[in-house]
């Protein structure tokens, strides 16, 4: 079980945020986020071990094998609580072109596991220093629709204002971030359905505002941004989730089940 947190939300638990990693010790997380971090905490050495036992590369089933990895990134605001960085992709890219994303990718050769794969792609996409990143956790596979095992790798950002993004333009049209509880709620959401190979299936959207710019974010992204809120913040979504399409989650590693 979690301890008690002191009046402060910090205090003699500060060694519980260390070993998450957290690197500002000048700027600990107010205790809007201390709650989160420590579920995460407690959640990620079962979830990294069962992700790791299977690493990138290695000899395993196709329906185990990881095929890429993406950062869920997240910084406090003191205003809105976890929010979350995401990416336009490029308007010239030949798959999901335009479309919002997780930074994030395939693997290649050399990534250890699939956090190694994340931190490197959020890299080369929107020059994000691996240092200012502390990974907490791992989430169950995704399957995306082209059948790859998508594996979304939480990390957190204690100050963001270190993060000075330098996007890829070849990959990345454009990054902004949006507070995640958003994605357990209904004010941001519609649904439609959509054909795929023949099949109509239900699909979400969220519609959101930053800067000026309107934003959609929907298809894998959305099913994982929604979970790892639903993960982080310890209670499902205000309302009713889609049944995930077959292709949407993949066996987790080291079982014969898939998470919900």
């Amino acid at each position: 079980r979690c301890p008690l947190l002191d009046p402060n939300g910090v205090g003699r638990y500060e060694s519980h945020l260390q070993s998450l990693g957290w690197r500002t010790a000048a700027t600990p997380p107010t205790p809007s986020l201390i709650s989160p971090l420590l579920r995460l905490y407690h959640l990620g050495a079962p979830a990294a071990a069962a992700a790791d036992a299977v690493p990138a590369k290695s000899p395993r089933s196709a329906a185990s094998k990881v095929h890429a990895a993406v950062l869920v990134c997240l910084f406090e605001d003191p205003s809105s609580g976890p929010r979350i960085l995401l990416t336009k992709r490029a308007s010239t890219l030949s798959s999901h072109s335009g479309e919002v994303s997780l930074p994030g990718g395939k693997v290649e050769d050399g990534d250890a596991d699939p956090k190694a794969t994340a931190l490197r792609e959020a890299k080369e996409e929107i020059g994000l220093d691996p240092a200012l990143v502390s990974v907490v956790t791992v989430l169950e596979p995704f399957l995306s629709k082209n059948g790859l095992n998508v594996v979304p790798v939480i990390g957190m950002v204690s100050d963001k204002a270190l993060f000075k993004p330098v996007l890829n333009k070849a990959e990345v049209e454009d990054i902004f971030d949006a507070p995640l509880e958003m994605f357990l709620k209904d004010d941001h959401r519609r649904t439609k359905q959509m054909n795929w190979m023949g099949i109509d299936i239900p699909v979400q959207f969220f519609d959101y505002e930053a800067d000026g710019k309107k934003f959609v974010i929907w298809g894998l992204t959305a099913h994982i941004v929604t979970r790892a809120a639903a993960v982080i913040f310890g209670r499902k979504p205000s309302f009713d989730e889609l049944p995930r399409p077959k292709y949407a989650s993949a066996p987790v590693a080291g079982t014969n089940e898939s998470k919900p």
